[in-house]
Parts: structure tokens; C-alpha cells; sequence
């Protein structure tokens, strides 16, 4: 792709934020009528729709030959191009006025990330990154947190939904990282997770049963800012196999809790 992926993205910062913006200003004026149920614990309302429909009309001005991905209705497609879109990451934040939901918006060049952005509306944060151009918040470099052992790391994580019959493991691995960590945070975002270990907040975060649209732009975010990003096996099947692990230093330890368990 020849486009300067630099100047691609202050221009997708812009649309963003404009949609965030149209977030928080619906933050108050949706009820519970107007939420929609596609499972228990897996909700949706106009404003994930609306926000979806803005970006995707901006996106296809800046790539007119890119197809869309999009969590609420954009299709893949075989174009080389494409965009990969959460339109609302933290619905179920955002359907309870808490704040911590997201934008996350990435760019792949035949299957392969090669930008990224997430914004968060209510700390007004846009993390972004590039191919081989490193990880940014607010126009300022971020890097993944120096610290090496679990001993010294918190740890975000979230909950799954779904399979449960992997919940008695999963909660093995949360009783040990409680015992050898900082402790456990579960923000309900994990595009804002993978992007608060991209700048040092948290050392690692793991989560199964994701989405492509969930980590596709975090993901390379964390990997630009000088972490490390695989599944719960150590490869690289992050995006389709439903497991992610980041984190920054503490990889191998964080790895080995994991698939002891696991």
C-alpha cells in the first residue's frame, strides 16, 4: 500500500473522535427500550448501529477500495484492503453509563494489520499506531511497561460470556495471578485493555472467546509499542482462535500460569 499510513490515520483520529462525540452525547438519552438483546449478556442499541454507520460513511471516503468488517453489519470481502471495525467496545458499559467503552478501528493489507486506532471518548485518549512507525497516545510515544516479573505486573482480564465450561480453568488462572500479581482489573474493554498495556498501565492482559474486531487494532498497537501478542498456546492465532495474550515483559511467566490451567 503506497497511502502514508501517518497522514491515513490523523484523518481516521478525526472521524474517531466525531464518533465518540455522538456517543457521549446519546450517553443520557437512550432508555432501556432501546437496547437489544442478540444474547443474555451480549447487547446492542442504535447508538452502536449509528456509531457503526458514521465511521463506515468516513472510511469509505478515505479508502473508497477497501471492504469493511464491521462488528454491527459491515461484510469482509476479498479486496486487499480492509477495515476492521468495534464501533462500540464496552456496549454493556455503555448501556450502564460506566465509563470505559471504545472506537477501535484497524487497517489490514491482505490479512495483515498495518494500522490501528482505539479511542476512548471519556478520558478523550486516541491510541494509535502504525506499521514499523511505533504506538501513540495524543500525538505522544507510548511503550509497553519496563517491568519484568509478575510480582511487580497488574493484570487485566475480562470475563467470558460464552464457553463456559472453560470457566473452573479460567478462574484457576485468576486465583493464581491474584496470589503472584498487583492483582486483577476487568474494565469490560479489551480494546481499552490491550491499549493500557500498549502504555504501561497494565503488564498483561489475557481474555478468551473475543471477537476479530475486538483486538485487531489493540493488538497492533501493543506490538508497536515494544510488547508481545499471541493465543493461549504461544502462536500467533490471536485474531480468529478467540485467545489473546499481551503483555509486555512478562510474556513467558504470565504464558506458563495460563497454560497450566488452561
Amino acid at each position: 500500500m503506497n497511502k502514508d499510513l501517518q497522514a491515513l490515520l490523523k484523518e481516521v483520529r478525526k472521524s474517531a473522535s466525531k464518533a465518540a462525540q455522538f456517543q457521549l452525547q446519546e450517553l443520557n438519552r437512550f432508555n432501556a427500550d432501546d437496547i437489544v438483546y442478540k444474547g443474555k449478556n451480549d447487547l446492542v442499541s442504535y447508538v452502536d448501529k449509528q456509531t457503526e454507520e458514521l465511521l463506515i460513511a468516513d472510511l469509505a471516503k478515505l479508502l473508497p477500495e477497501a471492504s469493511i468488517l464491521a462488528e454491527e453489519g459491515g461484510l469482509s470481502s476479498d479486496k486487499p484492503l480492509q477495515w476492521v471495525i468495534d464501533p462500540l467496545d464496552g456496549t454493556t458499559n455503555y448501556l450502564h453509563r460506566l465509563p470505559v467503552f471504545s472506537i477501535s478501528i484497524a487497517l489490514r493489507e491482505n490479512g495483515k494489520e498495518i494500522a490501528g486506532l482505539v479511542h476512548e471518548a471519556n478520558k478523550n485518549e486516541c491510541f494509535y499506531a502504525w506499521e514499523n512507525g511505533g504506538a501513540y497516545c495524543n500525538d505522544e510515544k507510548i511503550q509497553v511497561s519496563k517491568a519484568n516479573t509478575l510480582s511487580q505486573s497488574l493484570i487485566a482480564t475480562g470475563f467470558p460470556y460464552s464457553l463456559l465450561d472453560k470457566t473452573d480453568a479460567y478462574f484457576e488462572i485468576m486465583k493464581e495471578l491474584l496470589l503472584k500479581s498487583h492483582g486483577l482489573r476487568r474494565f469490560g474493554s479489551a480494546a481499552v485493555d490491550l491499549c493500557y498495556t500498549a502504555c504501561g498501565r497494565f503488564e498483561g492482559y489475557f481474555e478468551f472467546n473475543l471477537k476479530d474486531w475486538d483486538v485487531a487494532a489493540g493488538a497492533l498497537i501493543v506490538k508497536e509499542a515494544g510488547g508481545k501478542v499471541t493465543d493461549f498456546s504461544g502462536g500467533n492465532n490471536f485474531n480468529t482462535g478467540h485467545e489473546v495474550l499481551a503483555t509486555g515483559n512478562i510474556h513467558e511467566e504470565l504464558l506458563q500460569v495460563i497454560q497450566k490451567h488452561w
